[in-house]
């Protein structure tokens, strides 16, 4: 069965919304498990608008302290707390969050039901910030006005799929199955060897997916999201604004592609757009001139990350 790696983007404006695009948040589910990376405002409108059951989110990442990438949090808690949530919910923001929320909470006179469990990020030093069996989160160091963090959400390596027909042709025991998953040779019973590549179809590749949130064009991302499947990188304005994107700490449209060609990843998403541009093609162009494989992250577009043709490497 594959198991899934798709992202939805629930809002693709910059510090304002516009009638037709909400402030930034994605959802990415990594095999069922949901992850919200950024919350503006009206998160949970669109959650609700594309259909997210979200009360399976466990984990919010919040890149920076800007507020169309956090204040649909208050709201979203609010919410999971009157709905009678019980789950912890883990939140991963810089250092401020949390007593932003607190203060909330304490002129609501608001206890929430669940617990908040804070992860305060180390927005200097790039760090794994959460690890299950099935995936790991890094932070990239961003380059804007406050801290600021973007996330990588990395597949760990994936097991050798057992051909069970060849495995029951060879009499390979129960008992050596999880060598054989792990790209081992298989051991009869009477020491006869089987060969992994008789049994198994190989394995699929690990997948990837970076955000990376308001930042100025900096070789640092480059090299911290080198290589990965997908990557989301915010191109505010078009290049013929460069001088205000370096004044406030934001890329171009072209700056994106580029980024995206050096570091030689597969796909790029672009979005946080300002609200200045209705039609956003022409930045879509603009990116595409310097990588092709350009995509507009715009409100509830989705994309998936196939799983891949087994390999052997």
């Amino acid at each position: 069965m594959a198991s899934a790696f798709e992202l939805t983007i629930l809002g693709s404006s910059s510090a304002t919304p516009t009638a037709n695009r909400n402030t930034t948040a994605q959802l990415l589910n990594v095999a069922e498990r949901f992850f919200l990376i950024d919350c503006g405002e009206a998160t949970q409108i669109q959650l609700r608008k594309y259909k997210i059951r979200f009360q399976r989110i466990n984990h919010i990442f919040i890149s920076h302290l800007h507020g169309d990438h956090y204040l649909g949090l208050m709201g979203l808690l609010s919410s999971f707390h009157l709905l009678g949530r019980i789950n912890p919910i883990h939140i991963y923001s810089p250092s401020g969050l949390k007593e932003i929320i607190a203060i909330q909470m304490n002129f609501s006179g608001t206890n929430l039901c669940f617990e908040t469990v804070w992860h305060e990020l180390d927005t200097e030093n790039p760090k794994i910030i959460f690890e299950d069996k099935i995936l790991t989160v890094e932070t990239i160091i961003l380059n804007h006005r406050v801290p600021c963090c973007g996330f990588i959400f990395r597949e760990k390596e994936r097991e050798f799929s057992i051909n069970k027909e060849q495995a029951i042709v060879y009499g390979v025991p129960l008992t050596q199955m999880a060598n054989v998953k792990s790209g081992q040779d298989a051991v009869l019973n009477d020491g006869t060897i089987i060969k992994n590549a008789l049994i198994t179809r190989g394995k699929q590749k690990a997948r990837s997916y970076a955000f990376c949130s308001d930042t100025r064009f900096d070789d640092r991302v480059i090299q911290g999201v080198k290589g990965v499947d997908l990557l989301y990188h915010e191109a505010t304005f078009m290049h013929d604004l460069l001088e205000r994107a370096k004044q406030t700490y934001h890329t171009t449209a072209l700056e994106a592609g580029r980024v995206a060609r050096l570091a030689k990843v597969w796909k790029l998403i672009i979005g946080h757009f300002s609200a200045r541009y209705v039609d956003l093609n022409p930045l879509l162009a603009e990116a595409k001139t310097e990588f092709e494989s350009t995509f507009l992250g715009e409100d509830g577009a989705i994309f998936n990350i196939p799983e891949q043709p087994f390999c052997r490497n």
